[in-house]
C-alpha cells in the first residue's frame, strides 16, 4: 500500500514522522516543496561562503524520545551545548549603588547568575534561583503531556465506542497526574496560562534588563507584548526543552539547522522511505470523504490512503483540500485562527566576530563567551518591547526592535570562512502590512534592516563595516518561502485558546481530520511550534492505531 507524507513547507520535521511510519513497515513517499528538505529546519548558503539557518535557529525542544527512536547520532546530528545562555547588554552603562554596569550574563552557573544579578539587585540575585526552580518544577509536572495526545471533547460520550472512550479515559488520568504533580504549584502555574508575563515579572523581580531579558522568552515569535494576558505560557513553552539530558539548554547544531532534517531524513531513507523535493502539491485529492492522493503542480498524481500535512491547518484546510468537503462551520472556525507574526529574520555575513563595547574582545576577532549566546539589543528596558509592539499594531516598526542575537559560527567552524561569521537576527515587532494597506517593498525591508544594523552598531561600533552580505524575510517573506501562513513560526499563535485541546480546534485535536485517511502533522497540532517533532511523532501514532 502506498502511503504519501505531504508536505508545504510550513514546518521542519516531516522526515521524523515519515521514519516513524517507514520503521512500522508502511511504505513512506515524503514530497518536499522546496528544493531542500526541512521546511522551516534548513540550511541556506545565500551568500557564497557562509550557511544560515535560514529560519529557525536554535535547538532545544526536540523531544528525547524522537533522538533515542530514530538513533539521531548514528545518523549525524551533532549539538554544540551552549553556556551562557544570554548576553544583555547595555547601550550606555548604568550607575547602580557606586558601581558601573554594563551587561548582564545568565548560564547553568547559578553561583554566576546571582553574581551577574546582583550587579544591579541583591534581592533579585536571591529571588532569581527560586524562580528559576519554580518553572522548572511545572515543566517536570506538563512535561509528560507534550508526548500524549490531547482529550478530545468534540465527540460526546454516549457518541463514543467503547475503544474511544477507554482511550479518552486513559489521556484523562494522564492529565489528572500532571495536575496533581503540580501541588503548591498550580496557582503559579495557573497565573503563568492566563496572567501577562509582565505581571509574573513585576511579583518576581525589581531590576529591568533582568525582566526585560526574561520577557523577550514571553514574546518571541508572538505578536503580543509582556502585558498581554497569558503571555507567560510562551515563556514556559521555551524552557521546556532539553539536549543530552542537560534540561533547559539550548545549542547550535553542526553544521546548521538543515542538519537535524537531514540526520531524520537519513533515517527514514534508511529504513526504505522515499524522499523527492521539488514536488510542490496542488491539490489533496477525496472520494467519497475519504483520502484518496494528492496532484502536484506538474500534473503528476500520486494515489494513497492516508495522507499526512505538514503544512499549516490554513495551507492544509483552506488551500490544498478542495472547497465543500469540510462542513461550513468547521471553514468558518478555520478562518478564524490566528496566524499573526511579528517576526523578520535577517541572516547576515560577516568578515569579523562582533566587538561589543560592554564588554570588549580580549583580541582582534576574538569569540568571547557572550558571543556564543542569545544576545539581547535594546533590552534596557520592559518598556522598549511594549513601545515596539504598539508600533507594529498601528502599521508601522520601531526605531528600536527588540533583537535576539546568535551567532552559531562562535561554536560551528563549518558555517563560515575561517576568522568569518554568520550572525542571525531574529527581531519584531514588524507587521504582515504596512499602514495604509501598503506591502513590503525591497525598499522597504531594507529601511527596517538598517534601523537593525543602525541599533546593532550602537552597541558594536564597526558591525556595518564588516557586513558582507545579508538575506531579509518580513512576515510575508516567511509565508512565501516556508509556507509559514501570516509568517507565523508556530502554525498558529499560542495563545490559551489554541492550545492543547483547541489546537487547531476541538473537531481535529487528536490529529484526524473530517477526511478520513487525512491527518495533521506540524506544530498546528498539538503541543505546538518549535523544533520538537512531538506533533508528527503524535501523528504518526494515530495513524498506526487507525490502521489496526
Amino acid at each position: 500500500m502506498a502511503w504519501c507524507l505531504e508536505d508545504n513547507l510550513a514546518s521542519p520535521l516531516w522526515d521524523k514522522l515519515a521514519a516513524y511510519l517507514q520503521k512500522s513497515g508502511l511504505n513512506v513517499c515524503v514530497l518536499e516543496r522546496r528544493h531542500v528538505i526541512g521546511g522551516a529546519a534548513v540550511t541556506e548558503e545565500i551568500v557564497p561562503g557562509y550557511k544560515f539557518s535560514r529560519a529557525s535557529y536554535v535547538l532545544s525542544l526536540l523531544r528525547p524520545q524522537i533522538y533515542q527512536d530514530l538513533e539521531l547520532k548514528k545518523y549525524g546530528l551533532k549539538v554544540y551545548l551552549r553556556d551562557p545562555n544570554a548576553y544583555t547588554p547595555l547601550i550606555e552603562p548604568q550607575t547602580v549603588n557606586g558601581q558601573e554596569v554594563k551587561s548582564l550574563t545568565l548560564g547553568r552557573d547559578a553561583s554566576k547568575n546571582r553574581e551577574q544579578i546582583a550587579q544591579f539587585s541583591k534581592k533579585d540575585a536571591q529571588k532569581y534561583g527560586e524562580f528559576e526552580a519554580m518553572l522548572e518544577r511545572i515543566v517536570d509536572a506538563m512535561d509528560p503531556i507534550l508526548d500524549k495526545a490531547p482529550l478530545d471533547m468534540s465527540t460526546p460520550w454516549k457518541q463514543q465506542s467503547m475503544g474511544e472512550k477507554m482511550g479518552f479515559l486513559r489521556n484523562a488520568r494522564n492529565l489528572f497526574k500532571s495536575a496533581s504533580k503540580l501541588g503548591t504549584d498550580s496557582l503559579a502555574f495557573y497565573e503563568l496560562m492566563t496572567a501577562p508575563a509582565s505581571k509574573v515579572l513585576e511579583k518576581w523581580f525589581e531590576s529591568e534588563p533582568l525582566k526585560a531579558t526574561l520577557a523577550t522568552d514571553a514574546v518571541i515569535g508572538a505578536m503580543i507584548s509582556p502585558d498581554t494576558p497569558g503571555s507567560g505560557y510562551v515563556l514556559l513553552h521555551h524552557v521546556m526543552g532539553e539536549i543530552e539530558g542537560v534540561k533547559g539548554a539550548w545549542g547550535y547544531v553542526e553544521g546548521g539547522m538543515g542538519a537535524v532534517s537531514q540526520a531524520i531524513a537519513n533515517c527514514a531513507m534508511d529504513r526504505g522511505a522515499s524522499v523527492f523535493t521539488n514536488k510542490p502539491v496542488r491539490t489533496i485529492l477525496t472520494k467519497n470523504n475519504e483520502a484518496s492522493g494528492v496532484v502536484l503542480e506538474d500534473g503528476t498524481e500520486i494515489r494513497s490512503k492516508v495522507i499526512l500535512s505538514n503544512a499549516t491547518p490554513k495551507v492544509t484546510f483552506l488551500d490544498l483540500l478542495p472547497q465543500n468537503v469540510l462542513p461550513e462551520g468547521m471553514m468558518s472556525e478555520l478562518k478564524q485562527l490566528n496566524y499573526e507574526s511579528p517576526v523578520t529574520k535577517i541572516n547576515v555575513a560577516v568578515n569579523k566576530i562582533p566587538n561589543f563595547k560592554a564588554d570588549p574582545n580580549s583580541s582582534s576577532n576574538a569569540v568571547m563567551p557572550h558571543h556564543r549566546c542569545t544576545i539581547h539589543l535594546n533590552c534596557e528596558d520592559s518598556k522598549n518591547i511594549g513601545e515596539a509592539y504598539f508600533k507594529a499594531q498601528m502599521g508601522t516598526y520601531s526605531k528600536r526592535p527588540m533583537i535576539e542575537l546568535t551567532i552559531p559560527s562562535s561554536l560551528d567552524p563549518t558555517l563560515a570562512p575561517p576568522g568569518h561569521h554568520v550572525v542571525l537576527l531574529f527581531t519584531q515587532y514588524t507587521p504582515y502590512t504596512l499602514a495604509d494597506g501598503r506591502t513590503w517593498s525591497e525598499e522597504e525591508r531594507n529601511t527596517y534592516a538598517d534601523i537593525v544594523f543602525d541599533c546593532i552598531e550602537d552597541y558594536a561600533p564597526g558591525f556595518k563595516d564588516s557586513v558582507v552580505g545579508r538575506d531579509i524575510l518580513t512576515p510575508p517573506d516567511l509565508e512565501r518561502v516556508f509556507g509559514l501562513t501570516g509568517g507565523n513560526i508556530f502554525h498558529g499563535a499560542m495563545s490559551l485558546d489554541q492550545l492543547y485541546m483547541s489546537r487547531p480546534m476541538p473537531a481535529m485535536c487528536n490529529y484526524r481530520s473530517p477526511v478520513r485517511g487525512l491527518y495533521l502533522c506540524g506544530s498546528g497540532a498539538h503541543p505546538g511550534g518549535g523544533v520538537m517533532g512531538s506533533p508528527g511523532r503524535l501523528a504518526a501514532m494515530m495513524v498506526l492505531k487507525d490502521r489496526k
